[in-house]
């Protein structure tokens, strides 16, 4: 229940950073990403203060032997850079710069937004669905009887 809490109320402080950032602008965003024409470069700020953050709190928590609300840090993975993290980056890029919308801020915006961002989630969910059914199908099968 606390990391339920938890949870939820970082969820809400990140939403409300994305809104005071402007990343639910999807104007903003593909101004930011227009770089050969008239370029926003306010959104780089909000980058740069997430990253600062990042980095500062990161050798607070590095430092511990676990969580403060899990039993122990998840394994790293066996390779940090492989094909699919690389096609899903493109992926990822390509539809942020299309739409001006990322998953976190495409949530944010879902209620005020309009007709345009409700159809993006609606879009996002079928894809992330799509996905997980085909990781199911094409995962190895196990045989509950040896063979």
């Amino acid at each position: 229940m606390k990391a339920t809490l938890m949870a939820g109320l970082a969820g809400l402080l990140f939403a409300l950073g994305l809104g005071v950032g402007g990343m639910t602008n999807p104007a903003k965003v593909v101004g930011f990403l227009d770089v050969a024409g008239a370029w926003d470069p306010s959104l780089a700020f909000v980058m740069a203060g997430a990253l600062g953050t990042y980095g500062l709190l990161r050798k607070l928590i590095v430092r511990r032997a676990k969580p403060v609300l899990a039993q122990a840090f998840p394994p790293a993975p066996p390779s940090l850079v492989d094909g699919r993290l690389v096609a899903g980056a493109a992926l990822f890029g390509i539809g942020w710069g299309l739409s001006g919308y990322c998953p976190g801020p495409a949530l944010v915006s879902a209620p005020v937004g309009g007709t345009t961002v409700v159809l993006f989630v609606g879009a996002m969910l079928v894809g992330m669905g799509v996905f997980r059914a085909w990781e199911v199908l094409r995962a190895p099968r196990t045989s509950s009887q040896p063979g």
